[in-house]
């Protein structure tokens, strides 16, 4: 995947474990980033930890490119951003992710987004570098996020202002057509009445308003109307013996 001007570059700044450096990257390319750059890795780089890790995000950690400090690796960048739990003394504009995420989809020019070493976090120097936080709203008793937590959680807020696949609902059949459906209640309907589904009488328009109910509520594809249909006439054929004949 190539790196795109408009895609925000994720920068770790002294990552300490190999195994850290590649859950990140896989959280980047899960949501379509694949620019990482990494400031004065602890172990050097490559890291050998780091791919297994990555889970087949080797894309991400191949073009990984490393800098000897924070100004290095976005002096080609308009907009920083540093994600901290607080302040650090530094006054700057403090963002959420979501926050973050629109100004980078909407201000033109690169977006870098800055993250801390695993144990401490961005130094007061590496936050000056930015133009605002990142502050996730968190358990003021538990503020601890992993890196990769906090990668993805940037990474899915951009994602959101890009038109990137959802499998789940792709794979989804289209819901049936009104007159499918109708057919498949008059076949319902059919089948019932001689059994005498609809008596007393009196309750006959009630209790056909409910079957209705019951068989409208889901979102029936046609492949399912055609299956249920293909139920009621096995029902409506009569049992058949072991060779398939009535």
């Amino acid at each position: 995947m190539a790196a795109r001007a408009d895609k925000p570059v994720i920068v770790l700044v002294r990552p300490q474990l190999g195994e850290n450096i590649g859950k990140a990257a896989r959280a980047m390319l899960n949501f379509g980033l694949a620019e990482m750059r990494l400031v004065a890795p602890r172990d050097g780089w490559p890291n050998p930890s780091a791919g297994p890790a990555a889970s087949g995000a080797d894309v991400v950690l191949e073009k990984a490119r490393v800098f000897p400090d924070v100004a290095a690796a976005v002096a080609d960048c308009e907009h920083v951003y540093a994600t901290t739990v607080r302040k650090r003394g530094v006054t700057k504009p403090v963002l959420t992710p979501e926050q973050a995420a629109k100004d980078i989809a909407a201000l033109p020019g690169r977006h870098a987004i800055l993250f801390g070493p695993e144990r401490s976090g961005l130094e007061t120097d590496d936050v000056a570098i930015a133009k605002a936080i990142i502050t996730v709203p968190i358990n003021p008793e538990f503020g601890s996020l992993n890196l990769a937590q906090a990668v993805i959680l940037c990474a899915y807020e951009w994602s959101k202002h890009e038109a990137l696949a959802v499998p789940t609902v792709e794979e989804e059949l289209p819901p049936a057509p009104q007159a499918e459906l109708d057919g498949m209640i008059d076949h319902f309907t059919r089948l019932l009445k001689p059994c005498g589904f609809f008596l007393p009488q009196a309750r006959a328009a009630a209790t056909a308003r409910t079957l209705r109910n019951i068989l409208t509520k889901p979102r029936w594809n046609h492949l399912e109307v055609r299956t249920m249909r293909g139920v009621l006439s096995a029902l409506e054929k009569g049992p058949k013996d072991s060779r398939g004949k009535p």
